[in-house]
């Protein structure tokens, strides 16, 4: 059994415009593509964060290996 949705006039004509431009078959495909989508933002918000977090801790060390590395660079001899 479904669960009742209040939506006020506004919502429910943006919706009907949706599906429309969308091509939904009803409103419920409507309202769960925005769902997916907002699930897959909320997924990419995170995953973002995550790999920031991630460059944060090897920040240092990854300084540090590439100072190693200048050291020993060729580059700097050719001069």
């Amino acid at each position: 059994m479904g669960k009742p949705l209040m939506l006020q006039d506004a919502d429910a004509e943006r919706i009907e415009t949706l599906k429309k431009r969308l091509g939904a078959r009803t409103k419920v495909d409507v309202v769960r593509s925005a769902l997916d989508l907002l699930e897959r933002e909320s997924e990419r918000v995170a995953r973002v964060a995550r790999w920031r977090r991630a460059a944060r801790v090897v920040a240092a060390e990854s300084r540090k290996v590439s100072r190693e590395f200048q050291r020993h660079s060729r580059l700097g001899r050719l001069a």
